[in-house]
């Protein structure tokens, strides 16, 4: 571990690997596993029991393990929640947030101020882009790709080389609160597109391969390999006669 240079904080507890490198202020907490050749940046704070994978980075001013608050408001209160895993080679930016509960896969890139609730898993070699928000029991394929600003909401199901565009938002409660409703996030299945600024409404699907157009707001189901445009969403085509690839 290299930290001549620093005053970080490490509990008695924690295991840290070779050529560790700790910046300024950072704190680790009782319990923390960390590989090695991991490079944490200047006043990170890592919690109880987080385990953070070889040949990872992490960014200045994030939390990593963070537990989950409450308050009368909250329909569903927090439980108590396994440590945070991050695997090999991730790549974490500055003020990034990740709860307790979660599993960050091998190659996973996470920008600069996303933000990753409790009981979510990233499988490998994914990206969530710069301030993303992906809540609570989501599970997220390899390959995926999140852009920036997007809202994935509790409770959805992103499958491999999904492409989530810019400003995409999310919804998992038909009734906004108003009576009982099952949360159920959107399902996007393999290798679908999704454009920037598309709204999905609660539970809808979207099939293998499918595309939505850029501000389409999708009220019912998208078949497989499909293209969906419009608001309401409107199937217009098959994604293969709509769009061309270029073989050369």
């Amino acid at each position: 571990m290299e930290r001549e240079t620093s005053n970080a904080v490490v509990h008695q507890t924690a295991i840290l690997g070779e050529r560790v490198k700790l910046g300024w202020n950072v704190v680790i907490a009782e319990n923390v596993k960390i590989g090695d050749d991991v490079n944490i940046e200047d006043n990170v704070v890592v919690r109880e029991g987080t385990v953070v994978g070889s040949g990872s980075a992490v960014g200045s001013n994030s939390v990593l393990g963070k537990a989950p608050i409450t308050n009368l408001r909250i329909k569903r209160k927090p439980k108590a929640l396994p440590p945070l895993e991050i695997g090999n080679n991730v790549s974490i930016g500055a003020g990034v947030v990740i709860n307790r509960g979660s599993v960050i896969g091998n190659g996973v890139l996470v920008g600069d101020l996303a933000s990753i609730r409790e009981r979510v898993s990233i499988a490998a070699n994914s990206v969530i882009g710069r301030s993303a928000s992906i809540e609570l029991n989501t599970k997220i394929g390899n390959r995926v790709v999140v852009e920036t600003g997007a809202y994935i909401t509790g409770d959805s199901i992103l499958e491999d080389d999904v492409f989530v565009g810019p400003e995409v938002s999310t919804s998992n409660d038909k009734y906004m609160g108003l009576r009982p409703y099952p949360y159920q996030g959107s399902i996007i299945r393999q290798g679908a597109r999704i454009g920037n600024n598309a709204t999905l409404l609660p539970g809808v699907e979207i099939g293998i391969g499918a595309v939505v157009g850029a501000g389409a707001v999708v009220t019912q189901a998208v078949n497989a390999n499909q293209v969906a445009v419009g608001v309401p969403a409107r199937e217009i085509g098959q994604v293969s006669s709509l769009f061309h690839k270029d073989d050369e």
